[in-house]
């Protein structure tokens, strides 16, 4: 068994663990909070403006746009959207596994990655995947800039017909307990098929058409970006919130257990000191 001063040092350790694990999570709260506040405010925009886009599409007699062209799937990109930090339980490890298997779904097809988040990129460079791009360190202070800068490399990209199709995979936030891995296609924009319900208003619009798709389309693509950066960050103080509680709380359960295992090892010696002082007294005798 091992003895009292060591017992003391663990329970030292264990519980300046449990102060920093407490205070992660703490702070974990407290982003979260905004962070859900954002994301809550960027999913009706976003749906909207798939919606809107649409139903322009729909009315419009020249449907034509590069980032609308479908052109098979055989030069595939996939952006995968990790946290730049760990200590948030399997968040990104789901998010390495379902790229991965989209990865092992596409094997036939020429496929490259373009990584957000440090954790993904120093995964997957060590891959034989072809890393074609990566933005690391946006999540500390994320900001729309950092969505307009890799929607304007993807649309790039694929107006000059380098890609056929590029999909996200990223977490989304539910709830705090809760995330969900979506994998979506960003280009080329998919359609809404509209409800046969649905009666057709011809509207009468301020600038022709395609001047409306030259200016919405590349903004849809940028908020789609937008959202599921907002998304994934939700999600990493949310599950970062609940591996901090559970690393607390296991801390606590080791607290105690160790302070049953010192009080044993100080009744013993306690018990051997008195046998030997009563040993001795008898030797005496």
């Amino acid at each position: 068994m091992a003895n009292v001063l060591d017992i003391r040092r663990r329970i030292r350790s264990v519980r300046n663990t449990q102060q920093i694990t407490k205070a992660m999570k703490m702070v974990s709260a407290a982003k979260l909070r905004r962070a859900q506040e954002r994301v809550f405010s960027a999913r009706p925009y976003a749906n909207k403006i798939l919606e809107v886009l649409n139903s322009l599409v729909t009315r419009s007699e020249n449907k034509r746009h590069p980032l609308l062209e479908e052109r098979g799937d055989q030069r595939i990109q996939l952006v995968v959207v990790t946290a730049d930090k760990g200590l948030c339980g399997a968040f990104n490890t789901n998010i390495i596994k379902a790229a991965q298997a989209f990865i092992d779904e596409n094997q036939d097809k020429r496929l490259s990655l373009n990584c957000v988040g440090r954790k993904g990129r120093d995964f997957f460079r060590k891959r034989p995947t072809p890393l074609a791009n990566e933005f690391v360190n946006i999540f500390s202070k994320l900001e729309y800039a950092h969505a307009r800068a890799i929607a304007s490399q993807l649309m790039e990209e694929f107006a000059a017909q380098k890609l056929d199709a590029i999909y996200l995979v990223y977490n989304e936030f539910k709830s705090v307990v809760q995330q969900r891995i979506r994998v979506e296609r960003l280009l080329p924009i998919q359609r809404l098929k509209p409800s046969p319900e649905e009666t057709l208003i011809d509207y009468i619009y301020e600038q022709p058409p395609e001047e409306i798709f030259n200016d919405l389309i590349p903004k849809h693509v940028e908020v789609q970006v937008y959202r599921a950066l907002l998304e994934s960050a939700a999600a990493e103080h949310g599950a970062r919130m609940t591996a901090m509680d559970a690393a607390t709380n296991n801390a606590v359960d080791m607290i105690d257990s160790l302070t049953l295992t010192m009080n044993r090892a100080r009744q013993a010696g306690i018990t051997r000191e008195i046998i030997e002082i009563v040993g001795g007294a008898a030797a005496l005798e």
